[in-house]
């Protein structure tokens, strides 16, 4: 299984000044919009000022409370929201771990990403957010938890829950796993939270 690693030097050091700019721009303090992560200020400013690197899990929940796309948070922005996405035209990008290909057009009501997870968990690491998810395992085992209920995914499995199920992804495999992944663009109000697992 084929991970772009070497496509994030780049493309990380950036994201740091654009989650400052949007969350200027949306009026949010650090303290107002750091719960809405599951994050504690003094990490988002960390974030911001590039001192950490944004898992993407948390870039995931950042660009929805900011209303945008993790895709933008990189700086990709294809022209006209082209509805034809053509094999290796955009570098993937990479976040603590996950690599992830952009699959869709920016500014849609979904976004579509081809993402290689590595082998383990997101810590204890429990996402809720407002909207769906959808998932099919191209390559390896997924183990997707969500609730009380853990699922072991094979390739050709997929998975459509709703996101304000407490749920987390991780590949059972060594060499990690590849998956198509779509998830719905909410810009989350309060309800969105990072919750830990008991």
């Amino acid at each position: 299984m084929s991970t772009s690693a070497g496509a994030t030097g780049a493309a990380l050091p950036d994201v740091g000044p654009r989650l400052r700019d949007l969350r200027r721009r949306r009026g949010l303090t650090l303290e107002a919009a750091a719960p809405r992560a599951g994050l504690s200020p003094a990490h988002l400013s960390r974030l911001e000022t590039g001192n950490r690197q944004p898992s993407l899990p948390m870039l995931l929940g950042l660009a929805r409370i900011y209303g945008t796309t993790v895709a933008e948070l990189f700086g990709e922005l294809p022209p006209e929201r082209d509805p034809v996405v053509r094999a290796g035209g955009r570098e993937a990008a990479a976040a603590d771990g996950w690599t992830y290909h952009q699959a869709g057009s920016p500014g849609r009501a979904m976004q579509a990403l081809r993402l290689t997870v590595p082998y383990g968990t997101q810590s204890d690491l429990v996402r809720v957010h407002p909207g769906e998810e959808w998932l099919y395992v191209l390559d390896g085992r997924v183990r997707l938890s969500l609730g009380e209920v853990v699922h072991e995914l094979y390739p050709g499995d997929s998975a459509h829950f709703d996101s304000l199920t407490p749920h987390r992804i991780a590949a059972a495999t060594r060499d990690g796993a590849e998956l198509l992944f779509v998830h719905t663009l909410l810009q989350s109000p309060d309800v969105h939270a990072h919750v830990r697992h008991p």
